[in-house]
């Protein structure tokens, strides 16, 4: 028997919008000037955000945390195109969409100084998952959150988000592979920022594009350019559009750049080189969109400048609020690493009380 091709696959490529800030006219979906403006001020709320969590970590004043710097056109968009019941299953690298879905900014300050209240959302209906450091499982959780949403009929879709370095991970080919199956409601969004903490693209896979690997499970792909909120808008909404019709999951790489370090602990010099990170910095996705909104005529230096003082003011209220005293009992964790009393962690727990009846005898 002769040999015949059995399937072709292709994948799509999206920009809109151009590192100039010059928008396709025949792709640009027309978003109206209010939705833009909100769009651009999340992002620049983002942004000043992780500048000053950068400060406070090198001060002293706030533990190791991952800086979200040049990522920000991706989460902040697709969160505003989900609804209100969505599911948000991101990673550790999507303050702006967090924000957009309501989580208070304090909530990354907490966090990131090892406070669990980080993670105590004001509302539990705000659907936005835990951040997920261990890498990958995060997509087996979406799959599930999917699943049951198809299960019980009530229309949710769950959007989950993973780094490149994730596709490489066993939970992510499993849940691709679940929601794949059961036609689940998801859209996974790589942001693929080149780098896995000091492992480059090019040495994490063979894969001519990652956005491809869902086609092996069964699901329609695309690959945007992730420093383009406009393409990221457009894409995202074709996915949760198919995923709420009951057409099943997508798989979206959004291609970006990591412009800071892994984390505040990694030193991104030893691994890369400056002439690189020079060159993304001139394709990062603020400057792109401030350009464009110049370009539409409902922007300028001075909206530019009020802005900041007003996202820096939300912030400095935000850092003031987590820098005040709290009232949580300093053995509050003990109580919660396990759900039935352990002697080993009761051992502890006796240790690091009496450890500070000592602290508090001696001033």
């Amino acid at each position: 028997m002769p040999r015949k091709q059995l399937a072709k696959f292709t994948v799509p490529f999206l920009q809109i919008l151009a590192p100039d800030g010059q928008a396709d006219v025949k792709l640009d979906p027309g978003l109206p000037d209010d939705t833009l403006l909100a769009l651009y001020r999340w992002m620049r709320l983002a942004r000043e955000l992780d500048e000053r969590m950068l400060k406070l970590q090198r001060q002293g004043r706030l533990g190791t945390f991952p800086p979200n710097t040049g990522q920000e056109a991706v989460s902040v968009p697709a969160a505003m195109v989900m609804e209100p019941g969505d599911w948000f299953v991101g990673a550790f690298r999507e303050a702006g969409g967090r924000l957009v879905r309501g989580e208070p900014l304090r909530a990354a300050l907490d966090y990131y100084n090892g406070w669990e209240e980080g993670n105590v959302l004001p509302d539990r209906d705000l659907h936005i998952m835990p951040n997920s450091v261990v890498i990958g499982c995060q997509i087996e959780h979406a799959a599930g959150l999917a699943y049951a949403s198809r299960y019980n009929k009530t229309g949710e879709v769950a959007v989950a988000f993973i780094g490149d370095g994730g596709t490489s991970e066993g939970g992510f080919h499993e849940g691709l592979n679940m929601a794949g199956v059961w036609k689940a409601p998801m859209v996974t969004i790589i942001q693929n920022n080149q780098w896995a903490i000091s492992i480059p693209r090019s040495q994490q896979t063979a894969s001519e594009t990652l956005a491809q690997k869902g086609i092996a499970y069964g699901m329609p792909v695309m690959q945007v350019d992730g420093n383009d909120p406009l393409a990221v808008w457009v894409a995202v909404t074709e996915a949760i559009t198919r995923a709420r019709k009951g057409d099943g999951p997508t798989l979206i790489e959004a291609v970006t750049y990591r412009l800071m370090m892994h984390t505040t602990a990694d030193d991104p010099t030893k691994y890369r080189t400056e002439e690189e990170e020079k060159q993304a910095w001139e394709h990062e996705p603020l400057v792109r969109t401030r350009k464009y909104l110049e370009g539409k005529g409902i922007w300028d230096q001075k909206r530019e400048d009020a802005l900041g003082a007003e996202v820096k003011a939300e912030v400095d209220a935000a850092v003031k609020d987590f820098e005040t005293p709290h009232s949580w009992d300093q053995d509050e964790p003990f109580r919660h690493v396990y759900g039935t009393p352990h002697p080993v962690i009761e051992a502890q727990h006796r240790e690091f009380l009496a450890n500070l009846e000592r602290g508090t005898d001696r001033g």
